[in-house]
């Protein structure tokens, strides 16, 4: 077992952006990394910079016509229709922007590489992963690549055969399900919510046997995310006995956030990373959504702590709270970060009644 858990990161994620209209134009792994620093948290031997992917390795899920398409697409900044319309490359959700092969190959190297850490077991983070939408031979929902696919193809090319995979992204991770339907030795569980894109992971869907969805409505608070982790996520996945955890820990299921109705603190996605850790010797967690700025970069880095067993501060020092205040957002002109966004890692706890609707899903995931 590593002797004390990994960070994978990697400074190509500074400075790169898909464009100033996108949503992810700000950005996330490099807060996380400075806030890190800042305050402590990330000392040379705990860091691991992740290493670029090779075609040859990420084409244990993607083709090689798509690999070389999103290579040329970086090389010459521009698609042809005819790529367009195949790849998805150069559509508004999925840019052509300046680092276009080499960021998501660098994401996806970390996964890879986590899976390899992970041998004898541990824990790693990689916040540049967890871009679970992407699909064999195309771009899909601003996931050029599927890191946790190829993770979890890293462990089994390795013999760990027994896998869960978690997700708590606002949206459903369709390309990991559709990776592994009807994998006997894989359960995957997804918490996300309905009605929103991509309109898949209803609760009735098994994936062959391989997957227990779980769509929640708007307004999903702490108290329901508990009572979610507590009911279903941590009886399915000890249940399983894996023999690793890959957990996608998404923050845009946060408040704050642009892309969906869901009202979650921070606090509800640490105590979800703190419940899985002892559920299987290995553990590998993932970034994913998350488009809020200080949201994101505050909760990712509460991940880390929460993981390397560092107390989190009531009140930021100045040189934490230097990096959010460097932050912008062009989204918050019209309405200014709240002070605590700045000045706190923890947000406040967001409790509310457990909806009849939600216990009537914990029982049919469960069932």
């Amino acid at each position: 077992m590593t002797a004390a858990p990994l960070f994978i990161g990697s400074e190509i994620y500074r400075g790169s952006s898909y464009g100033a209209w996108h949503p992810l134009a700000i950005p996330r792994v490099p807060t996380v990394m400075d806030l890190a620093r800042a305050l402590g948290w990330l000392p040379r031997d705990r860091y691991v910079a992740s290493p670029r992917a090779k075609p040859a390795a990420l084409a244990a899920f993607h083709t090689p016509g798509y690999l070389a398409a999103l290579q040329d697409a970086e090389r010459t900044q521009s698609v042809s229709d005819q790529v367009r319309a195949r790849h998805h490359l150069g559509t508004h959700s999925n840019p052509v922007y300046p680092e276009v092969f080499r960021r998501p190959a660098t994401a996806a190297g970390g996964s890879i590489l986590a899976a390899e850490l992970l041998r004898d077991g541990g824990v790693v983070y990689n916040p540049g992963g967890g871009t679970h939408h992407g699909l064999p031979d195309r771009a899909n929902g601003f996931c050029y690549l599927n890191d946790p696919v190829l993770a979890l193809k890293a462990f089994r090319a390795q013999g760990i055969r027994r896998l869960a995979y978690v997700d708590v992204d606002a949206h459903h991770c369709d390309g990991v399900e559709m990776a592994f339907d009807g994998d006997p030795e894989i359960r995957m569980i997804s918490v996300h919510e309905e009605r929103r894109w991509p309109f898949t992971g209803a609760l009735q869907d098994r994936a062959g046997g391989a997957a227990r969805n779980m769509p929640v409505p708007a307004g999903l608070n702490d108290s329901e995310m508990d009572a979610i982790l507590d009911g279903a996520i941590l009886p399915l996945v000890a249940d399983f006995r894996p023999e690793a955890v890959v957990l996608q820990c998404g923050a845009d299921a946060l408040a704050e956030d642009p892309l969906s109705r869901l009202t979650l603190s921070n606090g509800a996605l640490w105590r979800a990373v703190a419940a899985l850790r002892p559920l299987a010797p290995r553990f590998l967690v993932l970034g994913g959504g998350g488009y809020n700025p200080w949201s994101v970069g505050r909760a990712w880095t509460g991940v880390w702590a929460t993981l390397a067993g560092h107390e989190i501060p009531d009140r930021l020092p100045g040189s934490a709270q230097a990096v959010l205040r460097a932050l912008s957002w062009s989204r918050a002109r019209s309405r200014p970060p709240a002070p605590s966004l700045m000045e706190t890692l923890a947000d406040a706890p967001r409790p509310g009644p457990i909806r009849p609707e939600i216990r009537a899903r914990i029982a049919a995931v469960t069932a």
